[in-house]
C-alpha cells in the first residue's frame, strides 16, 4: 500500500472520528452546567466601565 492510500484511509476513518469526538467535547464544555456565569461575565466585560472610565493604573477585581 502506498503512502497516499494509507494516509487517505487513516483520514477517512480514525482522524474523522477523533475530530468528531473533539467537536462534541468542545460543545459539551461550552454548554456544561454551571458555565453560564462565566459566559455572561465574558459577554458583559466590555460594558464594565461604560458610565465612568476605569481609574488610571488600577486593575478592576471582581
Amino acid at each position: 500500500m502506498d503512502r497516499y492510500s494509507f494516509l487517505r484511509e487513516l483520514a477517512d476513518s480514525w482522524v474523522l472520528l477523533a475530530l468528531v469526538i473533539f467537536f462534541l467535547g468542545v460543545v459539551v464544555f461550552a454548554f456544561r452546567p454551571g458555565s453560564r456565569p462565566m459566559h455572561r461575565d465574558a459577554a458583559e466585560s466590555i460594558f464594565r466601565n461604560e458610565m465612568r472610565p476605569a481609574p488610571a493604573g488600577e486593575k478592576e477585581v471582581e
